[in-house]
């Protein structure tokens, strides 16, 4: 595990994702090269084309910038294997792009960050780790400043438009999935920390909602990586599956989407799976999805709140609001802090400007902090961890979230509560 930052992580996360924004805005703009092919030949024309080639060059620019100001930032001093071990990790987060780009494999709607994830577990467990690359394995650091710069995606006039139905629906499945979950977890003699980060990923949002209870409750890294892989695992399946399964039970475009938005774990995943319904069912799928995203924040406050108070040490004082503050993940705020200043200070025009390479640089940042968390993690801590509870609790715990989603957005958007 790398050395933590003297400066708290998050808030440097938060730092590098407003100076981003700040860059982009002023006309510094990233872009993910583009390889969709769907033939070899295809494919050769793409890696000869030199543009792409610009593309990744300026990106990686991005990434090693980042790592530096992290670095500078955090009081630590920069390695000396710190180019070479980012510029690895950023080679194969290219080569899971160029594996993402396959017109079959963009049809299945599977994200980059799987095989950004696949690939860092083989070189993990097959070819090994060299120790030149573990200065530049910062997942935290990409993961957090990724998910800053997803704030920049829940634009809150553009949620309320869609109504409140999908609000509504969010608050009642998290609340009831998170309860059924932790439950659920006790029974099958998980600890704490594995009970608050399932709880959190299957009934709020998956990867992030896992991260930011970790950060809430200080987690072990290993806990949250295999949480992680659980979620992306499952998430296929029910992407490929669940759209197929509401046409053959003929359910309305609207319940389909807010179905599948409710339970599908990555918001790609969701967008994929959505569009195989039509429009109408992704625009609601996408309006419960964000909803979900807008309920991190105060799910990440009051976990906060609920583990300082329940995990004090016997005979000692209550810890005060300081306590809660210290643990309370800072990313989170820097999430909420962007979401606010793209739905009320940026004009329109300029929302929609960059908007586009925002996303680009999340992307990235995605792809490579999922890299780093294959590159970190063993086989045999994803498949033999607590003799495979973990998994069988998440999985019965998704099978619920399913059947209480189905149930509600049928209530809530199938015309049996609300007109």
């Amino acid at each position: 595990m790398q050395k933590k930052f003297s400066l708290h992580e998050d808030w440097i996360s938060v730092i590098l994702a407003f100076a981003a924004i700040l860059l982009i805005i002023l006309g510094v703009r990233p872009a993910m090269p583009k390889f969709d092919w769907n033939s070899g030949q295809d494919l050769l024309a793409r890696l000869t084309d030199l543009s792409n080639y610009g593309k990744m060059l300026a990106m990686f620019a991005w990434v090693i910038g980042a790592l530096l100001i992290a670095y500078i930032l955090g009081g630590k001093k920069v390695p000396a294997s710190l180019f070479t071990g980012a510029l690895a990790i950023f080679a194969v987060s290219m080569f899971a792009q160029v594996i993402t780009s396959n017109a079959a494999i963009k049809d299945l709607g599977i994200e980059i960050v799987l095989f950004s994830l696949l690939l860092g577990l083989f070189i993990s467990n097959v070819i090994g780790l060299p120790e030149w690359i573990k200065p530049a394995l910062q997942t935290e650091l990409f993961i957090k400043t990724g998910l800053v710069l997803l704030g920049s995606g829940i634009i809150f006039q553009e949620l309320m438009k869609g109504g409140g139905l999908g609000v509504l629906q969010s608050v009642v499945v998290v609340f009831s999935v998170w309860y059924f979950t932790f439950w659920l977890c006790k029974k099958f003699g998980l600890d704490d920390e594995f009970r608050m980060m399932i709880s959190s990923a299957v009934s709020i949002c998956g990867v992030s909602a896992a991260i930011a209870t970790s950060g809430a409750i200080e987690g072990d890294n290993k806990k949250l990586s295999h949480v992680i892989s659980l979620v992306l695992i499952v998430a296929i399946p029910m992407m490929i599956f669940m759209p197929y399964l509401a046409q053959w039970m003929h359910m309305p475009p609207a319940v389909a989407g807010a179905w599948l938005g409710g339970t599908i774990d990555t918001s790609g995943a969701v967008v994929a799976a959505g569009t195989l319904l039509g429009e109408e069912a992704l625009k609601y799928a996408t309006i419960v999805k964000f909803s979900q995203n807008v309920l991190l924040g105060v799910a990440a406050f009051l976990i906060s709140f609920w583990w300082a108070y329940s995990k004090k040490a016997e005979n000692q004082p209550r810890p005060g609001l300081r306590t809660i503050w210290d643990r309370f993940p800072k990313f989170v705020l820097g999430f909420i802090l962007v979401s606010l200043v793209f739905s009320f200070v940026l004009s329109p025009e300029t929302v929609k400007s960059v908007k586009a390479p925002i996303k680009e640089l999340q992307t990235c940042f995605f792809a490579l902090a999922f890299t780093c968390i294959g590159l970190e993690t063993k086989f045999t801590d994803i498949f033999r961890m607590e003799n495979g509870r973990p998994a069988m609790a998440f999985i019965i715990a998704q099978v619920f979230n399913v059947l209480v989603t189905l149930g509600i957005a049928y209530l809530v958007f199938g015309g049996y509560l609300f007109s």
